[in-house]
């Protein structure tokens, strides 16, 4: 029996299993969020007398067993039941009898859905926040230590200029601090109440919407009841732009890291149980680790463009194309923590090589620096350019540059700026309170 089926009537199996579809595989993750709304919602029915005190309490304690027993991992979805609103319910209707019934009143599924989805996913930005920012902190660790340590720098693949191990692994901790950004935004386009709009156009009861938003502790609700609908697939699409910059940086950390370890590099290596090897070269150190960060993470930054293709031509007002944002998006949330996780668990454990630069490849490295040091000495910017691009032109070998380095500007080799980076990494994750 469904919440919404009429007695007699019966559903024909192949359009129940289509329309279904795998939401109950992705519905056993909002059964503690479906719970927590629905102790709000019940502490605001008995605030404004639907619920006697005595129901009232009947049904908060059978809802926090079944919270305890979520969190425990005993709760499931039983053959039959249309999804985890529809379990939830009836589990607390079995455990309290009428009283229970009473928990849907002034409320549909629409906005119950709505509301769960808004706390799964503030829950889940928390937490991969919390993993951005250990990454942050390692890359800062690492670029303090290796901050003398020279790497070629690239541009077009060509060398280009002298950079550094502290540089590369600052530029990536930066990077992050954008990210945030855009995390932090999405998490206050999601950290909005929906609850109490109904099916999307409000109520005939005098719902306490103010009440139930503090209770779960959202910062403000969506006013509109009608807005309040049309933030499906907005709020999913504003998380996954958080997540595909995110994203988008550790594929690109992870792309550094594939070439770097390759012989034609080489510099880097990581342990030999962070590798793989080949089942025909003996000699093989394959960057799997890297090489699947880079491709999940390319597939996580399609997700915006995936929901948008979903949700493009919507009218407002509720249509079952948004159940389909759970199977697009929640996934995604999981390869990107798992993707964290293992980009924290490889840089964990890297080895930089020493000495890079005193191999006589890279030499016109240094060419700007010879450059600078002739503008130094009072030419123009323009002859001195022209004077060492002769002597490299000319292929006579006469180009001998000095190597010493001294760049003294903020963001430059000899001046990360590691504790500003810092400092507005901290100001970033104020955001998230």
């Amino acid at each position: 029996m469904k919440l919404w089926q009429k007695d007699g009537s019966k559903v024909n199996e192949i359009i129940e299993k289509f329309t279904i579809g795998r939401d109950r595989e992705f519905d056993i993750l909002l059964a503690e969020y479906d719970v927590e709304g629905s102790l709000a919602h019940a502490a605001m029915l008995e605030g404004i007398g639907m619920l006697t005190a005595e129901e009232g309490r009947s049904i908060k304690n059978a809802l926090e067993t079944m919270l305890a027993d979520i969190r425990a991992g005993h709760f499931r979805i039983e053959p039959g039941v249309e999804d985890v609103h529809s379990q939830v319910e009836f589990n607390l209707t079995k455990s309290i009898g009428e009283a229970g019934k009473k928990i849907h009143s002034g409320r549909s599924r629409n906005d119950q859905v709505a509301v769960d989805i808004k706390l799964f996913l503030r829950a889940s930005i928390q937490e991969i926040k919390v993993e951005v920012s250990t990454l942050f902190d390692l890359l800062i660790s690492l670029s303090n230590q290796y901050r003398l340590d020279l790497l070629p720098g690239y541009t077009h693949l060509q060398i280009a200029m002298p950079s550094s191990f502290g540089l590369w692994f600052g530029a990536y901790a930066e990077s992050l601090t954008d990210d945030l950004e855009m995390l932090a935004a999405a998490y206050n386009v999601v950290n909005k109440n929906p609850l109490g709009s109904g099916a999307g156009y409000g109520s005939s009861f005098p719902l306490r919407r103010k009440m139930t938003t503090e209770l779960l502790h959202f910062s403000t609700l969506h006013y509109n009841s009608v807005y309040a609908q049309m933030s499906r697939g907005k709020t999913e699409k504003a998380v996954a732009y958080g997540m595909a910059f995110i994203a988008s940086t550790l594929s690109r950390l992870a792309m550094d890291c594939c070439l770097y370890i390759s012989q034609n590099f080489g510099f880097i290596s990581f342990p030999d149980e962070l590798t793989t090897g080949s089942s025909i070269m003996p000699h093989k150190k394959n960057p799997d680790v890297f090489e699947l960060i880079r491709a999940k993470c390319n597939r996580i930054q399609s997700v915006p463009n995936e929901l948008n293709l979903l949700l493009v031509n919507l009218p407002s007002g509720y249509h079952r194309d948004m159940q389909l944002t759970k199977e697009i998006l929640f996934p995604a949330i999981e390869e990107l923590k798992a993707c964290l996780q293992m980009t924290m668990l490889m840089l964990s454990e890297i080895r930089i090589t020493k000495n890079i630069l005193n191999d006589e490849k890279y030499k016109y490295l240094f060419s700007v620096e010879v450059v600078n040091d002739l503008v130094n000495q009072g030419n123009s910017f323009r002859e001195a350019y022209k004077i060492v691009g002769n002597q490299i032109a000319s292929g006579n070998f006469t180009f001998d540059p000095t190597r010493s380095l001294n760049h003294t500007h903020e963001g430059s080799l000899g001046n990360l700026s590691n504790p500003e980076i810092a400092e507005e990494m901290k100001r970033v994750l104020t955001k998230f309170n």
